[in-house]
């Protein structure tokens, strides 16, 4: 059999394993991977630096699949190339239990870098990715015969991803740094759902992405393998600008009757269909899902290289340690994802000497600059808010075309892809990094945090400006929903902390938490530093998410809960309470997760049952305060939005103020009898 013979029936198998499989489920998407078969098999086979039998091997190539629909096809690879996925995955594709989903999942199928499901997402993960090598490559690579650190980041995109809006915010950021190892194949079908790609999307993509500073190689027929091979080594040549390779192709190829047609999308092709287009492509295999055995172990070869790659790599490792021991153990505990010991000293006591009011960003800054000195993989920026937000990391150098050494981001005005570029510095491993912008802004980037839950990465976001107390600037800037939907959001933990003491504790969570992403809540406006009872170790109650932060006495009548810059008032209302005789505990609630997360003792002996007069206030939705205030109680929160005021007005006008406290827990007492 010649290579070229070979190399069409890799091609045909990937085709129709793809295409098996979608049969067999009567769901997903064919069209793409008859289309851009040809486009993957040659990045795989000739040019992908990978190890099927480590999927985490820390310097292979990353391949992100942002055209996510298009999952059978990546399905295929992987079965083909020897990792952890077998045949009968494929024929489970789309099924209960299967580790093949609809759209590619991170953490269930091995191989798989990023959750592809909704459309730019992978693109923007990939800057990122290739943002984080090289990062660790400028760090670690002291030498040319250390280069530990050296690969790409290949993703294969499609029309969807490129009518994204976030598609354009990565790429401009990606041109601007001159990320020169990012390297992308454009799956150019012009087909959308709808149909022809001309009912919406006529510009002229090439010349986008040279104005966003990229390599463009155009023209690229995506059938052509020698084609595409030269076009992959062309951007391979280019170190100061990512490379978009346009690679034209036809949706359905092969398919007589839906070839180029919308219709071979998302459905499908029907058992008939299947049939033509395999006798159309010369395909004689009659039985699904066949694998003829010249394909597997030609396929298989990855096995091999893969292995001799991370061999050579793990030589070159074992001699970086001997030649620089320190710096060595440091970059295989970055890639574990492991904390240095001793990150936290004294962190639960670093405001202890302090009775000044401060807001809780600024406290945020304080402890972010005392972590950065300790954490070497602390890495991170806000969407051009850096000086409100007090996320500049003083001592860590700024991350640029220039300067790879830096850890502080300017992402500029781009909050969706800021939140996807963290998630793909967090997938790509050896890099912690945060996120910061206004919590009113967290709107812009809600897709890539619920993929960060989604996930499980360790993103850190920092939501300055947390209420209507930052005032002035009015209903536009002050959020008021925000924190119910962080709280919706599965597997997030949303703090929400009290005062500067409580703001070092969530970091110390946020750090900890290597299973998820943190969102910490940070207010505009200064606050006093709390009283908290004696015995309480100061404001370590956070870490389970409630607290009692006082009480009168031994036997309080009345619950006040409270999170963030209204603990404070709830305390206030409670000691005036007290001066009318009247018995209250104040519950500092910073995270309902944490909290949730606790045995059911613990909760009960921080909100007992018996007490049923509870009045719950926050400056935001009352949505979900009842879980805490209960059948008996009462929430002082805010239903509509607010308004331009100086903030110490709004909380009188609103309601959020001790009198009124006092005035609704009397009420709420006369009602419990």
């Amino acid at each position: 059999m010649t290579s070229d013979t070979l190399e069409k029936l890799c091609i045909n198998t990937i085709r129709f394993l793809s295409v098996d499989a979608v049969q067999k489920a009567v769901s997903g998407h064919p069209g793409a991977p008859l289309g851009a078969a040809a486009i993957a098999y040659t990045l795989w086979r000739k040019h992908l630096k990978h190890n099927p039998a480590n999927p985490n091997w820390a310097d292979r190539d990353r391949f992100i699949l942002s055209a996510g629909h298009a999952s059978a096809l990546l399905y295929s690879l992987l079965y083909l190339t020897g990792y952890d996925l077998s045949l009968e995955e494929l024929k489970n594709f789309r099924q209960w239990g299967s580790k093949t989903a609809g759209h590619p999942e991170y953490g269930l199928t091995p191989g798989v870098e990023v959750t592809s499901g909704p459309l730019g997402q992978g693109f923007a993960n990939g800057v990122g990715m290739a943002i984080a090598e090289q990062m660790l490559a400028s760090h670690y690579n002291q030498q040319s015969d250390f280069e530990i650190i050296d690969h790409y980041t290949y993703a294969l995109v499609s029309d969807g991803d490129l009518m994204e809006g976030i598609s354009s915010e990565a790429a401009s950021l990606a041109g601007h740094l001159k990320l020169g190892k990012l390297i992308y194949l454009y799956d150019d079908n012009d087909i959308s759902i709808e149909g022809s790609t001309d009912l919406a999307f006529t510009e002229d993509v090439a010349s986008r992405f040279r104005a966003h500073g990229w390599q463009v190689i155009d023209g690229i027929d995506g059938q052509d393998v020698k084609a595409v091979d030269n076009a992959i080594n062309e951007a391979q040549q280019d170190s100061q600008r990512p490379s978009l390779i346009i690679c034209k192709t036809t949706i359905g190829y092969g398919s007589p009757n839906k070839a180029g047609k919308a219709s071979s999308h998302g459905e499908p092709l029907g058992e008939e269909e299947v049939a033509l287009t395999k006798k159309a492509l010369g395909w004689d295999c009659k039985e699904p899902f066949t694998v003829p055995q010249q394909v597997l172990s030609e396929m298989r070869k990855a096995l091999d290289t893969g292995a001799k790659w991370e061999n050579n790599w793990q030589e070159k490792l074992d001699n970086y340690k001997k030649v620089r021991p320190e710096q060595g153990v440091r970059l295989e505990g970055e890639l574990n994802g492991m904390l240095p010991k001793g990150w936290n000293k004294g962190l639960s006591t670093l405001f202890n000497d302090s009775d000044k009011p401060m807001a809780t960003r600024q406290a945020s800054g304080k402890v972010l600059n005392l972590l950065a000195k300790r954490i070497h993989p602390l890495t991170g920026g806000s969407a051009d808010l850096s000086p409100s937000n007090k996320s500049y990391m003083e001592e860590r150098g700024e991350f640029s075309a220039k300067n790879r050494n830096g850890h502080n981001f300017h992402f500029g005005v781009r909050e969706h892809a800021m939140g996807s570029i963290c998630n793909g510095l967090a997938l790509h491993g050896g890099v912690i990094p945060y996120a910061a912008t206004f919590l009113i802004f967290y709107d812009y980037m809600r897709p890539p945090v619920r993929l960060a839950a989604l996930m499980g990465l360790r993103v850190i976001y920092l939501f300055t400006h947390d209420s209507v107390g930052l005032g002035e600037d009015g209903p536009t800037h002050q959020p008021i929903e925000q924190m119910a939907g962080l709280r919706s959001v599965p597997n997030l933990l949303a703090i929400r902390p009290a005062d500067a003491a409580e703001t070092a504790i969530a970091w110390q969570v946020a750090l900890e938490n290597s299973k998820g992403p943190t969102a910490l809540v940070l207010t505009r406006q200064s606050l006093p530093a709390l009283k908290h009872d004696s015995g309480m170790s100061q404001a370590q109650g956070l870490e389970q998410g409630g607290y009692t932060l006082w009480q009168a006495d031994t036997k309080p009548k009345l619950i006040l809960l409270a999170s963030g810059s209204e603990v404070h008032i709830a305390l206030g209302a409670a000691e005036k309470l007290k001066e009318q005789g009247i018995s209250s505990r104040v519950v500092s609630l910073p995270c309902w997760e944490l909290f949730d997360a606790q045995t059911e003792d613990y909760r009960n002996s921080i909100l007992p049952p018996a007490i049923k007069a509870r009045l719950a206030v926050e400056a935001a939705s009352p949505l979900g305060w009842e879980k805490y205030s209960g059948d008996g109680g009462k929430i002082i929160a805010l239903n509509h939005f607010g308004a331009s005021a100086p903030g110490p007005v709004l909380y009188k006008e609103f309601g959020l103020t001790v009198e009124n406290i006092v005035k609704e827990a009397l009420q709420l007492l006369v009602k419990e009898g």
